[in-house]
């Protein structure tokens, strides 16, 4: 594949891969050959001859992924892994213990440090692109969490969108310890999202940074009526709709018993439904709710790893997939999946839907595409997600020289089979390193491990 367009005297170009797996379905799921990049664009792929001045990135040994997209985050939770309260609790009781016990202690540090956990992680197992579902916006804040997230985005090279958060009226538990979350009038909300989205919505294809508005939970965190006008809002300023939706069997049976009909249907008569809306998790739909997700080109933000972890099921992504649905992949809170890497999730993704309903249940490559195509799409940035000649130049190239891929017949899928520990040798953003020889350029990992220590040790002194 070679592009028409004239080059220009300096580009980069990787060289001597195994092989690419594209992000795209059918015949184009892979490719060979190397890819040339200019202007941070894919301007090659096949047989790219040599220029002078062309920098060289080695990926002998190594094969190329689209960037991963990760499409439910929630970034502060990276200082809260593995709770000993909550480590052992389904999603109600993990609520109370972990997120509501201590989101008040988390300060400017406190996310500054988490963001820069998440972003690392992700940016480390490939991850070009993340969606964080940010919900804690306080009176009490002398800061801006938005600002937080979109400067260490910025630092780091990662595109961002932000899942504006929020509630208009509080969930409490009765037990000691919890602190409800914050609240906010629905005008309130309103005005913060569309000055949000003043400030950082870019609508260019190949954007770094988005703004969605994502009340927390629909059930709980604001009124049925309230649903309407925030979905009308968000159409009014030209941002997506966020939520999560029928994670557990508990939220089904209380839209059953409060509203007489299941989640998505309750949802639809709420103008929540469409191909700008995504939702995380539903794990728990029957045939009908996913009928009208796919028909509606409402997406999905599977979270296997998080649902695993908290007991919640298996989301059917696989059959909203196969009626022509739109799912993407994500990794969810690092309080409630403590490997919060896209490698791993891939992994399990492919693992739980053959334990679950047999061994052609999905494919690697199928698995791949949730998390790049997939996550491109729902996410609305068609300029990123698959390699393709004319799109962005967010790049994987993933190291295959551990012992755990040594022996394999098909390189390509390696990562996604193999699990564990990815490494990934190059990660690039629109043709900008970010990720070089395995390393994050100006990180000190073993500094932020400190400064971890130190923003745990007293938030749960």
């Amino acid at each position: 594949m070679k592009s028409p367009v004239n080059l220009p005297a300096k580009s980069l170009v990787i060289r001597g891969a195994h092989g690419i797996l594209t992000g795209r379905a059918g015949v184009g799921e892979r490719a060979s050959g190397d890819i040339r990049v200019a202007d941070g664009i894919i301007a090659e792929i096949g047989e790219v001859e040599a220029r002078p001045g062309d920098t060289v990135l080695d990926a002998r040994g190594c094969v190329v992924y689209p960037g991963l997209i990760s499409t439910h985050h929630h970034l502060f939770q990276s200082v809260l892994k593995g709770v000993r309260a909550g480590i052992d609790l389904p999603l109600e009781g993990w609520l109370r213990t972990v997120p509501y016990s201590h989101w008040h202690k988390l300060d400017e540090e406190a996310l500054a440090v988490a963001a820069t956990i998440g972003y690392a992680e992700l940016l480390l197992s490939g991850t070009t692109t993340v969606a964080d579902h940010h919900y804690l916006f306080a009176d009490s804040y002398r800061f801006d969490p938005a600002e937080v997230l979109f400067d260490r985005a910025e630092r780091m090279g990662v595109r961002l969108v932000l899942a504006r958060g929020g509630a208009t009226k509080a969930r409490s538990f009765d037990i000691p310890g919890t602190h409800p979350m914050p609240t906010e009038t629905l005008d309130a909300m309103i005005r913060n999202v569309g000055d949000l989205a003043a400030r950082f919505h870019d609508t260019r294809p190949d954007s770094m940074r988005r703004v969605a508005f994502a009340p927390t939970t629909p059930p709980w965190a604001v009124e049925p009526g309230e649903l309407d006008v925030i979905a009308g809002a968000a159409r009014d300023m030209g941002v997506k709709l966020h939520s999560h939706l029928s994670e557990t069997r508990n939220y089904v049976d209380y839209c059953l018993e409060v509203h007489g009909m299941r989640p998505i249907p309750w949802v639809a008569e709420h103008g929540w439904l469409g191909p700008d809306v995504w939702f995380a998790h539903l794990v728990h739909m029957d045939e009908s709710e996913m009928r009208m997700l796919a028909e509606t080109g409402t997406g999905m933000a599977h979270c296997p790893q998080s649902n695993c972890r908290l007991g919640s099921g298996v989301a059917p992504a696989d059959l909203l997939d196969r009626m022509g649905g739109r799912v993407s992949l994500a990794v969810d809170g690092a309080a409630s999946n403590e490997s919060c890497d896209m490698i791993s999730e891939m992994h399990t993704a492919w693992q739980v839907h053959r334990a679950a309903k047999g061994a052609a249940a999905v494919r690697a490559e199928d698995v791949l595409r949730w998390a790049t195509a997939g996550g491109a799409d729902v996410l609305g940035l068609p300029a990123v997600g698959t390699v393709e000649v004319g799109k962005a130049a967010d790049l994987a190239v993933f190291d295959l020289s551990l012992p755990r891929y040594a022996g394999l017949h098909d390189p390509l899928i390696g990562p996604v089979i193999g699990g564990g520990g990815a490494l990934a040798r190059h990660v690039l953003v629109a043709g900008r390193p970010v990720v070089e020889n395995g390393a994050i350029p100006g990180l000190d990992l073993p500094a932020l491990a400190a400064r971890a220590a130190r923003v745990v040790a007293r938030i749960t002194a």
